[in-house]
């Protein structure tokens, strides 16, 4: 199982101090959060897509190829790649191009967005967000799998004997995560590809994500890519950590209640109580994220949000020791023994060239 962390890139200002941090050091931070989650022994560090403010990972490939040329082993993800607003033949570029500069250890998330000024901005209309996911990846899929391509559809101009270049890395594309917190389409979709399904459940109660994964899982069996409980599935989660569960709880408690996106809401204990968010101990996330399964099934990859509503470098740093030293090798140990065999593994490049191999022979 992968275990990772992923940012959305807000500039918040750290409301214990008033400090809001330049562009720049925000930037530099999520570098130095990302050198850090390989430093510690997690798998993946992935970026958000935003192109509005407070937040500013608008280019994510860039910051990426930044990160591959400074790690050795760490996957290099996004948390959302719009879909809708980007052009599939950029995205099939770009992301091909950071396959061949890190080795293969790049994946992506593929997202609708669902901030609607930024649809106009880039010519299109949020009322059309699920048909553009559908279209925009249909013709990525192509694109990365078929040498030449002819394609023609309602949201861009016609491809006649195109080539995306470069080509995917030993002919053998991104894995791709298909992200919703919402959108039964997307399950939809990600089955109908046997691609990753991504259920970032940070913010609602599991029992809708339940229904989500779940109709995922049958759709995916339904289309032949293997049985239910084989479907791929990563989920998110938020946590914040002290020794002592009482330290931790005061020490968050105003970043949660300012935060960008919850702040001014549920208060912290309901948002724990119906959410992933677990604010406590070590071994209180551990307990918490072992009950994932319980609900959801066996699956992949978990991400953890560690830097959102303004927590200064040195915590978020500080947080990842936690997390690299006493909750992830725990959580390894005990999903991997409750993990059935027939079970797959999180995808990667190497796993996915092994299987394309072994069709062709």
């Amino acid at each position: 199982m992968q275990f990772g962390i992923f940012t959305v890139g807000d500039v918040t200002t750290d409301p214990t101090t008033g400090r809001t941090p330049t562009e720049a050091e925000r930037i530099k931070a999520m570098v130095t959060i990302a050198l850090k989650a390989e430093e510690v022994g997690l798998d993946v560090f992935a970026s958000g897509e935003h192109h509005n403010p407070p937040f500013v990972p608008s280019s994510p490939t860039t910051m990426l190829g930044y990160i591959a040329a400074r790690t050795e082993r760490l996957i290099l993800s996004t948390s959302t790649t719009l879909i809708t607003t980007n052009d599939p033949v950029k995205i099939a570029e770009d992301f091909a191009m950071l396959q061949h500069l890190a080795d293969g250890r790049v994946d992506l998330m593929m997202g609708r967005g669902n901030t609607g000024p930024v649809y106009p901005w880039f010519g299109k209309d949020i009322r059309d967000g699920i048909d553009l996911a559908i279209e925009n990846y249909n013709l990525l899929h192509r694109l990365w799998r078929e040498d030449v391509v002819d394609w023609d559809g309602k949201f861009r101009t016609p491809l006649r004997s195109f080539t995306s270049t470069p080509r995917p890395l030993d002919g053998t594309p991104p894995f791709v995560w298909h992200g919703s917190i919402r959108s039964p389409e997307i399950a939809e979709q990600a089955a109908y590809y046997g691609d990753g399904f991504f259920a970032n459940h940070i913010f609602w109660p599991k029992e809708h994500f339940m229904r989500l994964i779940g109709l995922y899982r049958q759709r995916f069996e339904h289309y032949g890519h293997g049985s239910a409980d084989q479907a791929i599935i990563g989920l998110g989660g938020q946590v914040f950590m002290r020794k002592n569960s009482q330290d931790a709880v005061r020490e968050f408690r105003p970043y949660f209640d300012n935060a960008p996106v919850y702040g001014h809401g549920p208060s912290l204990e309901e948002f724990t109580e119906q959410t992933p968010l677990t604010v406590g101990s070590p071994q209180e996330v551990i307990d918490k994220t072992l009950t994932f399964r319980e609900h959801f099934g066996d699956y992949q990859r978990q991400l953890f949000l560690m830097d959102h509503a303004g927590l200064p470098l040195k915590t978020v740093l500080e947080q990842l020791d936690l997390l690299g030293e006493e909750v992830v090798p725990v959580l390894r140990k005990e999903f991997a023994a409750l993990r059935p065999a027939h079970v797959p593994e999180a995808p990667t490049h190497a796993s996915l060239l092994a299987a394309r191999k072994e069709t062709v022979r």
